[in-house]
């Protein structure tokens, strides 16, 4: 039977798998079908030539929920709050995202204006009911929404956290009204304090609820349909993966889903190499994910923004994403520089040498008129180097350079847009880029690690076997994943520390049983880890810190104190003495493990002269380089490459500048050391 990892993106669909019994390894890129992204799913298994009904697992990552929410293509929604907090989504925390720009304009609120309800209640911050929900007005309210045709409600009352049982009463009263309509609490989404980033968060999972039921349903039947009869897992934007119709009803969950994949590959390249501090980096056709890895994990926050005061409070890989990617477009500024992206062609039309109906220079047509594409992509497809070249020479006019000029300088407008991502990742979590080895993932990646790497001064680049599925590969690495939080606050030393493990225990038992009801069987294996979200007293930020196993008391309370002062040092830089450390939630992680695929099949020649494909001029700094070009998967733990040179894998290509050398470690990785 086949383990089957996905990735569908914005540009291509991604496969990676192996066979349980045998430990035979498959890859498949075909180009995303936009109208149904889960044809492309099945496009791709066919390629790959599996049988579907020889599938155990199919482990999927879908942006299906983000370009739901980016586009605001979802079906309207509702939101029922208290009364006096209506606008609460729309005004936000009163931030600006640059300061001093007259112009900035908020994005469009997730639900509309007019479909946003309040009703009479009130609940205070102890949880006790100060008004009680006037039932009339909720019913009426019920009434409206029915007649309005809504599909989904979120309901986020002030300080549910405390008590959701106004949240539950509205709940019910809408059944009565409305009982096909998708109803969702904030007291169950998310049940912690600060009422924007809830109620959010609430009206996300509402939105998106019935484009990934119908999603979720489309898939299934398709899959059904051709003899599928495994197991359907999706990935968390958190790290792990979760049922299909744990899927359905927890969107906000997915918003990272595809990018989860390529972190989970770095955690699996830490065990496999050996390099404890790893920037995962991943280039599609779109877009640019970075991360950081550490220790084998990747980071979380709780504070992601899917937009500028658009918060998701729930746990979430720590991703930047920014729109640079193979199919990112060329184009002159209304004060005559040049620009690459965020706008990308995709996969309809896609870059101009793809002869599909692109007229706009991308930076795949720039590589292809460096000589650093193949212009057959290792005979998957004829790329049009005259087509690329004719547009872009329309945008060299524009700007009066030399159209080579043109082709090296949109690279490196896009390499500079993905080092100044890098920049944010690593400055925001106080993390210095000379201690980081640059993982390399995605088609487009390895095209311009090396230039993005040096720009960072970050010494060393691993493009790892599997590299343009990566997402793909990271999927079938990734465990059963439920994360499960609690509010409750008090300063550390005034903690009512039966209070606490009754809230620990209590998360601890739910995050087991979801586990188990997504089909994991045996829960004496669950793993469990806790954290409290903790902060100075007076702060208005948190971060996580390690809980240990077992039951707490008074005496565990200053490594607890500690390990949040070394946190913070690490976050920030800083840490104090002078003010007390305050716990403000606490967080349980339940993990599944599922099994670990097996080592990466390398196919190596006895005969090193094999790897060698030819040589090809190869632009770089302005001039012409005879550059020898290498078969990746024909390269040995022998061959050493100076630079610069081209590397070509099945699904990715490797640019090797000058002054590099490249050699292959022994788990097929090639390991690239840049001269800074």
């Amino acid at each position: 039977m086949w383990r089957v990892g996905i990735d569908v993106g914005g540009t291509f669909t991604d496969l990676f798998a192996w066979e349980e019994n045998t430990g035979k390894q498959v890859t498949a890129k075909v180009l995303t079908t936009k109208q149904d992204r889960s044809i492309a799913v099945l496009e791709s298994i066919k390629k790959a030539g599996i049988e579907i009904s020889n599938i155990s697992y199919l482990m999927h990552g879908t942006t299906t929920a983000t370009n739901a929410l980016i586009e605001r293509s979802y079906p309207d929604a509702a939101l029922i709050t208290t009364e006096g907090f209506r606008d609460t989504i729309e005004i936000g925390r009163q931030h600006r995202q640059n300061l001093y720009d007259p112009y900035q304009t908020k994005p469009k609120p997730v639900i509309k204006r007019r479909y946003r309800y309040t009703v009479p209640e009130r609940t205070n911050v102890h949880g006790e009911t100060e008004r009680p929900l006037d039932v009339d007005a909720a019913r009426d309210v019920a009434r409206k929404i029915r007649d309005a045709g809504i599909q989904s409600v979120a309901i986020g009352f002030i300080n549910s956290y405390a008590s959701g049982a106004h949240e539950e009463q509205m709940r019910d009263i809408l059944r009565q009204e409305c009982p096909d309509v998708h109803i969702v609490l904030s007291s169950e989404t998310r049940p912690i304090f600060r009422e924007h980033g809830r109620f959010v968060t609430t009206a996300v999972r509402a939105a998106c609820m019935p484009v990934m039921v119908k999603y979720m349903d489309d898939l299934e039947n398709r899959l059904g349909a051709s003899g599928f009869t495994g197991k359907l897992l999706i990935l968390k934007s958190s790290g792990g993966v979760m049922s299909a119709e744990a899927a359905r009803h927890h969107p906000e969950d997915m918003l990272e889903s595809g990018p989860a994949g390529g972190v989970a590959y770095g955690s699996y390249l830490t065990e496999q190499s050996g390099f404890d501090r790893i920037l995962h980096t991943d280039v599609g056709g779109t877009s640019f994910d970075v991360s950081i890895v550490e220790h084998g994990k990747g980071l979380i926050t709780r504070d992601h923004e899917l937009e500028w005061e658009v918060p998701i409070v729930v746990p979430m890989l720590d991703i930047h994403s920014v729109g640079s990617g193979g199919g990112s477009i060329g184009w002159v500024d209304a004060g005559g520089s040049l620009r690459v992206g965020p706008k990308s062609a995709g996969s309809e039309p896609g870059p101009v040498c793809y002869g599909r109906g692109g007229t706009q220079p991308t930076i795949t047509d720039a590589n292809l008129i460096l000589g650093r594409l193949d212009p057959t992509l290792n005979g998957k497809l004829d790329l049009d180097l005259e087509g690329a070249k004719a547009a872009m020479q329309k945008l060299a006019d524009q700007i009066g350079l030399p159209m080579l000029e043109t082709a090296e300088g949109m690279i490196r407008i896009g390499c500079e847009y993905m080092a100044q991502a890098v920049k944010k990742v690593l400055i925001a979590r106080g993390r210095d880029p000379r201690d980081f080895v640059y993982a390399s993932f995605g088609g487009a990646g390895a095209l311009a690690a090396c230039f993005v790497a040096r720009s960072m001064n970050i010494p060393k680049v691993i493009v790892p076997a599997h590299a343009g599925v990566a997402s793909a590969f990271g999927a079938t690495v990734m465990d059963l994943r439920q994360d499960i939080e609690q509010f409750y606050y008090s300063p550390v030393k005034e903690a009512d520390l039966d209070r606490v493990n009754a809230i620990l225990d209590d998360l601890e038992t739910r995050a087991k049983k979801e586990l188990v009801a997504q089909g994991f069987t045996n829960e004496a294996e669950i793993q469990i880890s806790r954290s409290a979200q903790m902060r100075y007293v007076g702060q208005s930020y948190e971060v996580d810190t390690p809980l240990p196993n077992g039951r707490l008391t008074a005496g565990h309370l200053p490594g607890i104190e500690d390990a949040f002062h070394s946190v913070h040092l690490q976050e920030f830089g800083v840490s104090s003495d002078d003010f007390a450390p305050a716990f403000v939630s606490f967080s349980v992680t339940a993990i599944g493990g599922m099994d670990d695929p097996p080592p990466v099949e390398l196919h190596y020649s006895p005969d090193d002269s094999v790897a060698l494909k030819g040589r090809r001029a190869v632009y770089f700094d302005g001039e012409w380089h005879d550059c020898e070009v290498y078969d990746g998967e024909a390269l040995t733990t022998h061959h050493h490459i100076t630079g610069p040179a081209i590397v070509e894998y099945d699904h990715a290509c490797t640019v090797l500048p000058p002054r590099t050398l490249a050699h292959v470690n022994a788990m097929g990785a090639l390991i690239i050391d840049i001269e800074i």
